[in-house]
């Protein structure tokens, strides 16, 4: 043993570091995580143990950490001289701030108060909303204020009010395994909500059923049951087919129905017309899985419906969320652990960003505007004369005409992205051209920054203190991991620079979000979404508190209408749906209906993901996908460049040729800017209640650039797409569910 060599162990210094529990900056799930902090830097994330998303993270959440230090990032306030026609160039804070207070003084003193408008964002904290509303309506006098979550949630927003009196999902993410039955409608949850997939999971190990309703089979669709490839923009169809199926089957709870609900027997006389063989020819869903789906989701004691944008993105997608409501109410099934309907949130604030007061007809608490007492109230809370507090404006949708038609002169857009995220966008560069000055708030020169008059550097989420809202009405606390680099200052200190300059800073004082916050929980006070109990200690103590909690002694209210609904009898309120057209339907010229969506890689616009390599690196363009059947009478290989076209124009992307959609529906995702935009040849058709665009629905066809001469079948395409013929394009559609 005297000649072994020995061996020698190095001595490994561990480098020591800070880890800041915070939460993710991306989708509606939130997930808990801790950011590792060394000499002032975030160098990396590991998951946090938080009751929704216990110790996990998805691929975004993993690296979103990446753009606190990210070498784009805005560093100094920046001004267009010369001129639209100039460059953006370098400028001091006093003298951004100071620029953009003249113009607006100048401006207001000449065509009024509404000539200037703020377009808001949801993926900001709770404190820096309700800022914004606050300034819109205190500080500016303007009525036009909205954000980005009218292009995100307002269907279901609206849907929910009308139908509970409460705008939020009723039950938790942890109570999804107690389902027996999952109907999920219009929702990617695999890819847009990876973490909320383990709730569905523990479902299905317990024995619960999957119907999933949606175009595409997306990675959800492959696992379940029952895959009903609808038709977009027909889902009202299908619904109220299941709804009548159910009746005629004796799977309703009438009892229920005649105790906790009004309007069942308008509802009941609507879809009786609504027969299987009828919601086929229309939907293209065989009529013989609309009953197998009936029975699978009446028979079950504990059902829930999952829904979100595929069919909230719609000139009728108030109506459609209503449908996916009655079907949840004739089973009985709001207040049960476990069932009833859930909106599950795409943007990461987008139910408290619609409570804080920042929406076009809302005041914070989720008060309405047009309310006397209610105005009152919130004007008490700001100290300003009644009288003073505008009336509802423009819906962000709106807002853009109003632009383009020289009604606003000016407006400030923070956490927007207006050149990606709007359709139809050649109306939407035509309106920020027209705005002298356009004033954009961001981290990132995004492709609407790019056309500012203004660009103002603020923080990324770990650079500030708040509080968030997750898509369960929980509300959790962003806590601040780094100082913002350079120049750059979150939005709220911007909005009190330019308040003190235009002689209110009164209004706007605050010297820390904390301030904000504790006058959050007074203005939220007895309303509907009542924070007033919500301190940050107590959201420490207890992961999260969930709205309404209206004292302090009161632990919140995860699970809604175990006793009563939202409205003063406390009945749900049942509507009969009936159903329309999408704004536009496919023809001669444009034989294909085009949808759009998100991947499981990018994130809404794309201004934060494109940048984040990993992220890029998986899905670093768009594509178009096309079934099979369509693609060979096109003549359409995988991978080739092909022209994309509806009413609006024209783009070339690469075609992506799968079984895995309808062959007469084409797929692209939207998170890419500049001539990748899909939302240059989207239709800009609102639906009429709340004026969210028709993104998932509207008439196209795609074309072959390897030749000069049109193919015999471009322009001309028809799919033979029916029940009976379905085993040959959907082998799985139509038969006895899979594995049951």
């Amino acid at each position: 043993m005297a000649g072994r060599p020995r061996t020698v162990w190095e001595h490994a210094t561990r480098i020591s570091e800070e880890l800041v529990p915070t939460h993710c900056s991306f989708c509606g799930v939130q997930c808990g995580m801790n950011l590792k902090v060394k000499d002032g830097q975030v160098i990396g994330v590991e998951p946090r143990n938080y009751p929704h998303n216990r110790g996990s993270l998805c691929p975004k959440g993993i690296v979103a950490y990446q753009q606190a230090s990210h070498p784009d990032r805005l560093l100094y306030p920046m001004i267009r001289r010369g001129g639209k026609g100039g460059k953006l160039e370098r400028a001091s804070w006093d003298e951004a701030l100071n620029y953009i207070v003249e113009r607006w003084q100048r401006i207001q003193a000449e065509y009024g108060k509404d000539a200037v408008s703020i377009y808001s964002g949801s993926s900001m904290t709770n404190e820096k909303c309700y800022a914004m509303g606050k300034f819109a309506r205190a500080v500016l006098g303007t009525r036009h204020i909205d954000y980005n979550g009218r292009l995100c949630m307002s269907s279901a927003a609206v849907a929910y009010a009308k139908a509970f009196g409460v705008d939020r999902a009723p039950l938790p993410l942890t109570d999804i395994p107690e389902a027996n039955c999952i109907l999920t409608v219009g929702v990617n949850l695999a890819e847009c909500f990876p973490i909320a997939m383990q709730w569905v999971w523990k479902a299905r190990d317990k024995g619960a059923h999957l119907i999933v309703l949606d175009p595409r089979e997306t990675p959800l669709a492959r696992t379940a049951d029952l895959w009903l490839p609808v038709r977009p923009g027909t889902d009202i169809v299908v619904l109220n087919a299941i709804l009548r199926q159910m009746i005629h089957d004796g799977l309703i709870d009438e009892a229920y129905l005649r105790e906790r609900t009004n309007g069942w027997e308008q509802v009941r006389e609507e879809v009786e017309s609504y027969t299987p063989e009828y919601a086929q020819k229309i939907s293209g869903v065989p009529a013989a899985r609309i009953v197998a789906a009936a029975r699978l989701y009446g028979r079950a004691a504990t059902s829930l419906i999952m829904h979100a944008r595929g069919i909230e993105h719609s000139t009728h997608g108030v109506d459609t969320c209503l449908a996916c409501v009655n079907l949840a109410l004739a089973r009985g099934q709001l207040g049960k652990p476990g069932g009833g309907s859930m909106m599950v949130t795409g943007q990461g604030n987008g139910q408290g960003g619609r409570e804080m007061g920042q929406k076009a007809n809302q005041l914070p608490g989720y008060r309405h505007i047009d309310v006397p007492e209610e105005r009152q109230y919130i004007a008490d809370v700001w100290g300003i004369p009644v009288d003073e507090l505008p009336w509802e404006g423009a819906a962000a949708t709106e807002m853009v005409h109003l632009m383009a038609d020289g009604e606003i002169k000016s407006t400030m857009i923070a956490c927007s992205n207006l050149m990606v995220s709007l359709p139809d966008n050649k109306v939407v560069q035509k309106a920020l051209h027209n705005l002298d000055p356009l004033i954009v708030v961001d981290f990132f020169m995004s492709e609407t920054a790019e056309l500012a008059d203004v660009v103002l550097p603020t923080t990324v989420w770990c650079e500030d203190e708040g509080t968030t809202t997750n898509l369960e009405g929980r509300v959790i606390k962003i806590n601040r991991a780094v100082d913002p680099p350079g120049e750059a200052m979150p939005d709220w200190e911007i909005l009190r620079e330019l308040a003190r300059r235009m002689g209110k800073g009164a209004l706007i004082p605050y010297q820390t979000s904390r301030e904000i916050w504790e006058e959050v929980r007074v203005a939220s006070k007895g309303g509907v979404s009542d924070y007033y109990g919500i301190t940050w200690e107590k959201i420490d103590e207890q992961s999260g508190v969930f709205w309404p909690c209206p004292s302090e002694d009161h632990p919140g209210t995860p699970r809604l209408f175990t006793e009563r609904f939202g409205h003063p009898d406390g009945k749900a309120k049942m509507f009969p749906i009936t159903y329309r057209p999408a704004a536009e339907e496919p023809g001669a010229d444009f034989p294909f209906r085009l949808t759009t969506g998100r991947v499981v890689y990018q994130y809404l616009s794309g201004n934060q993901t494109r940048r984040l390599g990993f992220l890029n690196s998986q899905a670093p363009e768009p594509w178009v996908e096309i079934h099979p059947h369509a693609a060979n009478q096109l003549g359409i290989s995988n991978d080739e460049i092909v022209r994309l076209r509806t009413p609006r124009g024209s783009m070339q992307l690469k075609a992506l040729v799968v079984p895995s959609i309808r062959p007469d529906t084409l797929f692209v995702p939207y998170h890419y800017g500049h001539a990748q935009a899909i939302n240059q040849l989207t239709n800009a058709a609102v639906d009429p209640t709340v004026k969210i665009p028709e993104y998932k629905v509207c008439a196209a066809t795609i074309e072959k650039l390897s030749t000069a001469e049109p193919l015999p079948n471009t322009g001309s395409y028809t799919t033979n797409f029916t029940a009976e013929n379905a085993p040959k394009m959907f082998p799985y559609v139509v038969g006895e569910t899979k594995g049951k």
